[in-house]
């Protein structure tokens, strides 16, 4: 028995050693799981922050690369070659301003957009790499162009109330003072301290020393005044091009319809754009007469002739799609449903005693609205949407008034105040609603609701005004520039 216990207290500690042992290569096993794991940890930890630098090294390089290019264009004007006169893309090595050395580099791609053979805008992308570690580029897209006329809901040379029924959308702007009673979500801008703003404006009594923006609408927050002023003159001082363009570099160019001034009230073209890319073109040989109070202001009827009565089919045309201009040298009414980038001028560069109009005739369409199909109007004159347009109205596009007016004039069916409509359109006086998605540019004065005596009386009861912004960052062609100075319109990374 002793021996046997004796054996006992021998064994026993070498069975708990045997534990111990076993505990020890179990932990320690873990603590190298554990370590293992830490130590991958920090080693893809460190991976990614080289390649989070590396990225943002590489986009750094690839904004270095337009922003180059930008400098590039500013001293060799449309040189889509930099310089070299050999296609792209174009190597940039970007250094560290300090030490001098590489931290990247871009590969510059140009692309210049044409219409009539005339550049309109540049496209440039580049892909940016980093020296630290190739293997994440990142690649930018710029389009360099003058800001367009497309970037604002309205675009004015004078004096301007925006009534309380108003629901504007976009940048609203005016060389002239502003008097605000509607809604707006962006900037109203006006180019001077004060103004002299009477009842014609909305004031009453007269407000000799008015701000430049003032009113009753409640987006104040978003007036400015004074801002700089935008170049009226400039903005239309391409139109006379249009018609070179229509004639010898492939647009559509229609000639007048008659000639002289005394039958120039009963003539020009109706153009109904079709969502197959056609237009069908018409002669106007005659219309209906209105009297009316003009846009102007000037208090003295007139009598309007925007009623086509008759006309003829002269044919169906395809828009060309390598200069979509349409150049008409005469009055132009227009509607349909747009499919494409196109621009109609009415002017007159024949007769210096006639500015012609333009009419929106009906309700103005887009085939699609991604930004592929837009409109641009421009006319010598005035931009009118005539006695019968529908009474519910939605018109689409950039609508220039050169030396004129947009809107709608005063029609009246109360003798009592010296002018009324014909009894068969006395139902056309009072619409209900215009819709306009776009721009609106105009010298003079605009207007489309008419009150009298405060209560309403012509015109639309509602308005409802949006810029469109993709006609903004690719306006269709020859759309007048808001500023001459270039920029970048559109930036993105792809």
């Amino acid at each position: 028995m002793n021996r046997t216990l004796r054996y006992s207290k021998i064994t026993r500690p070498y069975l708990r050693a045997g534990v111990t042992t076993l505990m020890v290569i179990v932990f320690m096993g873990i603590f190298l799981l554990i370590l293992s794991a830490l130590t991958g940890f920090a080693l893809e930890e460190a991976k990614y922050g080289n390649a989070t630098i590396a990225r943002e090294q590489a986009l750094d390089s690839a904004e270095a690369g337009l922003e180059y290019y930008r400098w590039f264009l500013a001293h060799f004007p449309n040189n889509l070659t930099n310089g070299t006169g050999q296609p792209g893309p174009y190597a940039y090595t970007v250094n560290d301003p300090e030490t001098g050395l590489p931290v990247g580099s871009a590969s510059i791609s140009v692309v210049g957009n044409t219409q009539c053979g005339i550049l309109q805008s540049i496209d440039i992308t580049s892909v940016g790499t980093s020296v630290l570690n190739p293997g994440y580029p990142r690649k930018l897209f710029a389009r360099y162009m003058e800001p367009s006329a497309a970037g604002y809901s309205y675009l004015l040379n004078s004096n301007v109330h925006a009534g309380s029924d108003r629901i504007i959308t976009g940048p609203y702007f005016s060389n002239g003072g502003i008097e605000m009673d509607g809604t707006n979500n962006s900037t109203v801008s006006s180019a001077v301290s004060s103004w002299v703003c009477n009842s014609t404006y909305g004031c009453s009594p007269t407000q000799n020393n008015a701000p430049g923006v003032l009113g009753s609408g409640n987006g104040t927050a978003l007036w400015q005044y004074p801002v700089a002023t935008i170049d009226f003159a400039g903005i239309t001082a391409g139109l006379s091009n249009l018609k070179t363009y229509a004639k010898n570099n492939g647009g559509l160019y229609f000639p007048p319809a008659g000639t002289g001034t005394t039958n120039a009230n009963q003539r020009g073209y109706h153009l109904i754009f079709n969502s197959n890319g056609t237009v069908d073109v018409y002669k106007v040989t005659s219309t209906v007469g209105v009297s009316a109070y003009p846009l102007s202001g000037t208090g003295v009827v007139q009598t309007d002739y925007n009623i086509i009565k008759t006309q003829t089919y002269l044919g169906n045309y395809t828009v060309p799609s390598s200069c979509a201009v349409i150049f008409v040298e005469d009055r132009a009414w227009i509607e349909g449903t747009v499919s494409s980038k196109v621009t109609v001028a009415a002017a007159d560069f024949i007769d210096s005693n006639y500015s012609p109009d333009a009419y929106l005739a009906n309700n103005i369409l887009y085939s699609a609205y991604d930004g592929t199909a837009g409109l641009t109007v421009i006319a010598e004159g005035n931009v009118l949407i005539p006695l019968n347009s529908p009474d519910i109205m939605e018109v689409h596009g950039i609508f220039v008034a050169e030396s004129g007016s947009y809107g709608r004039n005063l029609y009246l069916n109360n003798s009592a105040y010296g002018a009324t409509v014909p009894s068969a359109y006395s139902s056309y006086v009072m619409q209900t609603q215009l819709t306009t998605d776009g721009t609106v540019v105009s010298n003079g004065n605009t207007g489309t609701q008419w009150d009298c005596g405060g209560t309403f009386c012509s015109g639309y009861a509602t308005r409802i005004d949006s810029y469109d912004e993709l006609q903004a960052l690719s306006p269709p062609p020859f759309t007048p520039p808001a500023s001459t100075n270039y920029q970048f319109i559109e930036w993105k990374e792809l």
